[in-house]
């Protein structure tokens, strides 16, 4: 075990050192072409065959050479190989070489790195020095069509990687722009709801002060309990910008990517301590569970308690209430949940033009579920609707609800 982990460690320090510098990796395929090259010269020769000479084998190192730069100026690296392999089949008897390597392996590099005027180019000169080569050679049909095909392989082998890796690099930013919005709506949601606390209690302060101290005490405390619950979200969501850890594994399993150890996120069973807070400026929340409660995996949890959140801090900033009302309800194969108020309701631009909503639809659907808003029951107030599908039995429940 010591002796794999001991390679691993060799293995992973080879790709972060490739990874920094390409240099590294073109030195390490010149030499690999050199040393396959060097095999003819190595093994013995024909009884009638002079032996290969120090000229011959300098020569055919000439052609290797090159590839260092392949991958900064592949057709120049190209025409160089072209040049000395047409030196080394002219100069006195060198060995021949199984597989034109050196050559390969630039067709192949060209193919991957390349425009198309530049592949277009690179693909005249092979087309041209191929059959040359041959017929400088043995003038076969049966070399001419094996060259042929090794190198338009090398050049298809190369417009393949290219396309993988234009698809890799896709995906990544597909998977960068998701965990952006993922952290957007995370940090929209932690401000969102600690600022708008702490704007309502500010609010009320100073008329506290006046008329019931003990009150302006409380809101005091509240504004700061609510500030370092912020700041205790906000550090656990600089650490996932900083150390870039988790990414959407974490979110599906319900933790802060980022974090050594993991804290889990927010879930159902954090709600009362939500409403507590909201209370506290003033809000009267209801809370009422229907169906057969059952524990959920955390991202759905997580998401429950956003949007639960969401909708209370748009309560608090935008309708003008005095009470709201949560509803989950648990169905054999999804949770609904409601949020509604007694405000003024969405025809006087109730939480326009702000992302929240536009989050709480992006939670929704990222669980498969749907999300609406609108005016509350018979008219008055303002409502979120949102449903999620979950499976009857769930295997990873919450931890501790």
């Amino acid at each position: 075990m010591t002796g794999i982990r001991g390679a691993r460690g060799w293995w992973e320090r080879g790709r972060a050192l490739a990874h920094a510098n390409p240099l590294v990796v073109d030195v390490g395929v010149a030499l690999l072409v050199q040393g396959a090259m060097t095999m003819p010269f190595v093994v013995p020769r024909g009884a009638g065959l002079a032996p290969a000479t120090w000229a011959a084998y300098g020569l055919m190192t000439l052609t290797v050479v090159p590839l260092v730069w392949r991958r900064r100026a592949p057709l120049a690296v190209l025409l160089a190989i072209l040049l000395t392999s047409m030196v080394y089949k002219l100069a006195p008897d060198g060995p021949g070489q199984p597989l034109p390597y050196n050559g390969l392996v630039i067709v192949y590099t060209i193919a991957v790195l390349s425009p198309p005027r530049k592949r277009l180019v690179s693909g005249v000169l092979v087309l041209i020095a191929v059959p040359v080569g041959v017929w400088l050679n043995s003038r076969s049909a049966r070399e001419l069509t094996f060259s042929a095909f090794v190198f338009a392989a090398a050049y298809v082998f190369g417009r393949l990687t290219d396309a993988r890796q234009r698809a890799h690099r896709v995906e990544a930013e597909q998977v960068a722009a998701r965990e952006r919005a993922r952290i957007a709506r995370e940090m929209h949601d932690i401000l969102s709801h600690a600022v708008s606390l702490m704007i309502v209690q500010a609010e009320a302060g100073p008329v506290a002060v006046r008329t019931a101290p003990e009150r302006a005490e409380a809101a005091f405390d509240a504004i700061s309990e609510t500030g370092r619950d912020a700041m205790v979200q906000l550090r656990r969501m600089l650490g996932v910008l900083r150390d870039g850890e988790g990414g959407d594994a974490g979110v599906r399993e319900g933790y802060a990517p980022g974090l050594a150890p993991r804290e889990p996120q927010p879930g159902v069973g954090d709600l009362p301590a939500l409403f507590e807070r909201v209370r506290g400026s003033g809000l009267a929340v209801g809370y009422e569970v229907v169906g057969s409660e059952r524990g959920l995996p955390g991202a759905v949890g997580a998401t429950v308690f956003r949007v639960v959140q969401e909708a209370l801090t748009n309560t608090l900033k935008h309708a003008g209430a005095r009470t709201a009302t949560v509803l989950l309800n648990y169905g054999e194969r999804d949770l609904k949940v409601r949020v509604w108020d007694d405000g003024r309701g969405p025809r006087e631009g109730y939480g326009g033009g702000g992302h929240g909503l536009v989050g709480v639809r992006e939670r929704a659907a990222a669980h498969g579920g749907t999300a609406e808003a609108g005016a509350g029951p018979g008219g008055r107030g303002f409502e979120v609707r949102v449903r999620i599908p979950v499976p009857t039995v769930v295997a990873t429940a919450e931890v501790g609800r």
